[in-house]
C-alpha cells in the first residue's frame, strides 16, 4: 500500500495490527479485505453474477421466513474469538436482528446462524479451504459455499476440532436444504455461472 508524500506514514503489517491495515486498504482501494489465519486476503469487487447470486439468496431467505429474531445481512464481518487479528466478511450472514442496533463492526461468530461465501472467479482452492477451516474454528454452525465457476455448492455443518464434520455437495439445479433451526430450502436453478475468465493483455 503506497501513500503520497505528506500523507499518513505507511503502516507495516505485523501481528496485532492486521485489522487496521485491512481497513486502510479497503478505504484506499475499495477491495474487500479479510484477515484469515493471520494473513491479509484481498478480493476484487464482486462481479455482476456474484452479486446476483447473493441477491437471489437474500430474497429466498426473506420469502421463506427466517426463524423469529433472525435476518440476513451483507457487508457484515465476524471475528475469530480470542484472536487480535482474524476476521472475515461473508457475502451473506444470518444474525439476530439486534445486530442492526450494534455500534461494533464485528459480530460475534456465536451469533451467526449461517454464513454464505460465493466464490469469486479468481479465488484459489487453498483460499477456499482456509476460509472453510476458519469458519469451523469460529464454530459458525452452517457454512454454504456457492461456486459459480463450476456451478456447484457445498453445505458445511457440525463444526468440531477446527473442521466441519459433515459436507454435502451438490450442483446448480439441486436444492440446498438448510438444517434446523433454519429449515429452509434454497433453490439453485436460477444461479448464474461465470463465463470464461477475461484474457490478460
Amino acid at each position: 500500500m503506497s501513500v503520497s508524500p505528506g500523507a499518513r506514514p505507511r503502516l507495516s503489517p505485523r501481528p496485532g495490527n492486521l485489522r487496521e491495515i485491512a481497513e486502510k486498504i479497503e478505504e484506499e482501494t475499495g477491495l474487500r479485505v479479510q484477515v484469515v489465519g493471520g494473513k491479509l486476503v484481498m478480493s476484487p469487487t464482486p462481479r455482476g453474477k456474484h452479486a446476483g447470486v447473493v441477491k437471489q439468496l437474500r430474497r429466498q431467505l426473506a420469502s421463506a421466513a427466517l426463524p423469529e429474531g433472525l435476518d440476513s445481512y451483507e457487508v457484515s464481518s465476524i471475528a475469530l474469538p480470542d484472536d487480535p487479528d482474524d476476521y472475515v466478511t461473508p457475502d451473506l450472514i444470518v444474525l439476530p436482528r439486534e445486530w442492526e442496533e450494534d455500534d461494533d463492526w464485528l459480530a460475534d461468530p456465536e451469533d451467526a446462524a449461517l454464513a454464505v461465501e460465493v466464490i469469486s472467479q479468481s479465488e484459489k482452492s487453498r483460499e477456499i479451504r482456509d476460509k472453510a477451516d476458519w469458519y469451523a474454528v469460529a464454530r459458525v454452525p452452517v457454512l454454504l459455499v456457492i461456486d459459480p465457476r463450476k456451478g456447484t455448492w457445498a453445505l458445511h455443518t457440525r463444526p468440531d476440532s477446527g473442521a466441519y464434520q459433515d459436507v454435502l455437495a451438490g450442483k446448480f439445479g439441486e436444492s440446498v436444504c438448510l438444517p434446523q433451526p433454519l429449515g429452509i430450502e434454497i433453490a439453485t436453478d436460477g444461479f448464474p455461472t461465470y463465463g470464461p475468465p477475461p484474457e490478460r493483455v
